[in-house]
């Protein structure tokens, strides 16, 4: 990056930070630290609820994951609205009634100790290992601009957060992310459009669509129907998106405690439910336009060199291995594909049906191509991840935005990470602190005295520490996992619809009591593992976002199965 870039960059970057820490003085005890005194307006709620989502994987992976998969990936969202609805009515109401510092205390009066330890601990687990590829995220950038090895840019960044997140808490999240979402918003309109503007004279937005289409990018709705019926193992599709999407989106916004967090931080019940119902309506077209440059960014390397592989550190290790040879003929193939490509474009509006086709058969010639060449990255002689999908839109802010954009679109990445990595590390303290610490304390009565709440409030920093120093190691373990937003997606899959099941049980079946419940809970985990394992290996073949539907009927089905056999028990004489 160029000197102004870097001014930009560490400028706007410094500010947000200054401006968390100076909004974020609070009172010094456990309800300041993290629920803001209770206090938050419903459009703060609302903007902290995004945030939490709109991480650095977001802006990094989503549009590479449109650029290979096309937009059908916005179909995983479409379950958003209805669960919101849900929560409004159900969720947000027991929750503010009850006064609840995590969502998990309620398990306890509604069942016993060891369900809502349980809950509380798959939590934990969860959102301890995402936050992980989170912190990755934004250090696969750090690693490009400074040539510097991924390990050590774990450290740097998850430091940085570490640093930011225990100093300020939830009032520094919240009001940290009010501005982090202007200045995201502003600056991926702005680099969609540099996308169309640097596209050739005469190529306009329709056009870019037109030419993303004739690949098949333009897919935003898929049925998953094929001649032989449902394909299950379709990932995106309507079917699975607003199923299976609604109950991943349940969950994770009514159980998880990096999202109840958020409204519970809210000054009143109405607050809460404004910011969930806005949320619910704002996030599928904010997704579908993220996912939207990605497609634009297809039609743009059309008409420019497109890289044969977006990474450029594993293309090094490529070219200094043995296999660098293969590498430079599979490289002159693909550049002369780039070619044909430019050469048939150059008449697509005049013949823009014949042009459609033959650029969709050079298209799957450089698809094999490409695959040919990561093959070669993952052999023994190189070793490398193949996976290059995080890496599309960085490459394109890097080669061809002009000086200054690229530190502005570099720090929204950064501050995109650090409000979900914060808020994350924030809900993940507090459960430690509520759920765990204080639970299992000898003396479990929280005097009210400042000697009290200045000691909690400190204990409340140390967990943030230690989980911060948890997810930089997790961090460290997340390359070569693909693409990053289908990772975390895929890790809350495998413990949100239990930990949904359970909550809908409590809500729903009041004859089910805690034995029932937990024992049903843990069959239902393993059940999920086991299905996800079976999947992996081919065994089976099941889409990720039906093991939220499976753990979340397992829990209330198996459940009402023990409470049976429970109650039919003789008695004892």
């Amino acid at each position: 990056m160029s000197l102004p870039d870097w001014i930009i960059l560490v400028v706007t970057l410094t500010g947000i930070i200054a401006y968390g820490l100076y909004k974020s003085r609070t009172t010094k005890n456990l309800e300041g630290y993290f629920l803001s005194n209770r206090s938050m307006p419903w459009y703060l709620i609302l903007l902290s609820i995004m945030g939490t989502q709109a991480s650095a994987i977001t802006f990094l992976s989503a549009p590479g994951q449109a650029f290979t998969d096309g937009m059908r990936f916005v179909q995983y969202y479409l379950g958003l609205p209805i669960a919101m609805v849900v929560l409004c009515v159900t969720f947000v109401p027991l929750f503010a009634r009850l006064r609840v510092f995590t969502a998990y205390e309620y398990l306890e009066q509604r069942f016993d100790i060891k369900t809502r330890t349980y809950t509380s601990f798959l939590f934990l687990l969860s959102r301890g290992l995402s936050t992980g590829v989170s912190i990755y995220a934004p250090s696969i950038i750090l690693s490009s601009l400074l040539g510097w090895d991924i390990f050590w840019t774990n450290i740097v960044m998850g430091g940085l957060l570490i640093i930011y997140t225990v100093s300020g808490g939830a009032k520094a999240v919240a009001y940290t992310q009010q501005l982090q979402l202007i200045i995201i918003f502003s600056g991926m309109i702005l680099a969609g459009y540099m996308v169309v503007h640097l596209l050739p004279s005469g190529i306009g937005f329709m056009d870019a669509l037109r030419i993303s289409g004739s690949s098949g990018k333009m897919n935003v709705i898929t049925t998953g129907i094929t001649p032989k019926g449902f394909d299950w193992k379709d990932k995106y599709n309507i079917i699975s998106g607003v199923i299976g999407g609604f109950f991943l989106a349940l969950s994770y916004f009514g159980t998880d405690q990096s999202q109840v967090g958020r409204y519970l931080t809210a000054k009143s019940t109405v607050a809460g439910k404004m910011g969930l119902l806005m949320n619910g309506l704002v996030k599928v077209p904010m997704q579908f336009l993220i996912l939207l440059t990605g497609v634009l960014l297809f039609a743009f390397y059309q008409f420019q060199p497109q890289p044969v592989f977006f990474n450029k550190t594993e293309q090094q290790k490529l070219w200094h291995s043995k296999q660098r040879e293969k590498a430079f003929v599979i490289e002159k193939a693909y550049d002369s594909i780039n070619t044909k490509k430019q050469q048939v474009l150059q008449h697509w509006k005049e013949d823009n049906d014949g042009a459609r086709k033959q650029l969709k058969v050079l298209n799957d010639k450089g698809t094999e191509l490409r695959n040919h060449y990561k093959s070669l990255i993952t052999s023994a002689d190189v070793g490398g991840d193949d996976n290059d999908t995080n890496y599309i839109f960085l490459r394109f802010v890097v080669d061809y935005l002009p000086k200054g954009l690229v530190g502005l679109l570099i720090a929204i990445i950064f501050l995109a990470a650090w409000g979900s990595i914060a808020a994350a590390l924030n809900s993940l303290a507090s459960c430690t602190m509520i759920d765990f610490y204080l639970r299992f304390k000898k003396d479990r009565t929280i005097i009210q005295s400042a000697e009290t709440d200045q000691q909690q409030y400190t204990a409340s920093k140390y967990f943030t520490l230690a989980w911060g120093i948890f997810s930089v190691v997790v961090a460290e373990f997340s390359a070569g996992m693909g693409s990053l937003i289908e990772v975390v997606n895929i890790m809350g899959s495998l413990f949100y619809g239990v930990i949904l099941g359970i909550f809908l049980v409590a809500f729903y079946c009041k004859k089910i009591k805690g034995n029932a419940v937990f024992y049903a809970a843990v069959i239902s985990e393993l059940a999920v593992i086991c299905v996800f394992f079976l999947d992996k290996y081919n065994i089976i073949g099941l889409g990720f976002l039906w093991l939220n539907v499976i753990g979340a009927v397992l829990v209330m089905a198996l459940g009402w199965i023990i409470q049976l056999f429970s109650n039919t028990r003789p008695m004892a004489r």
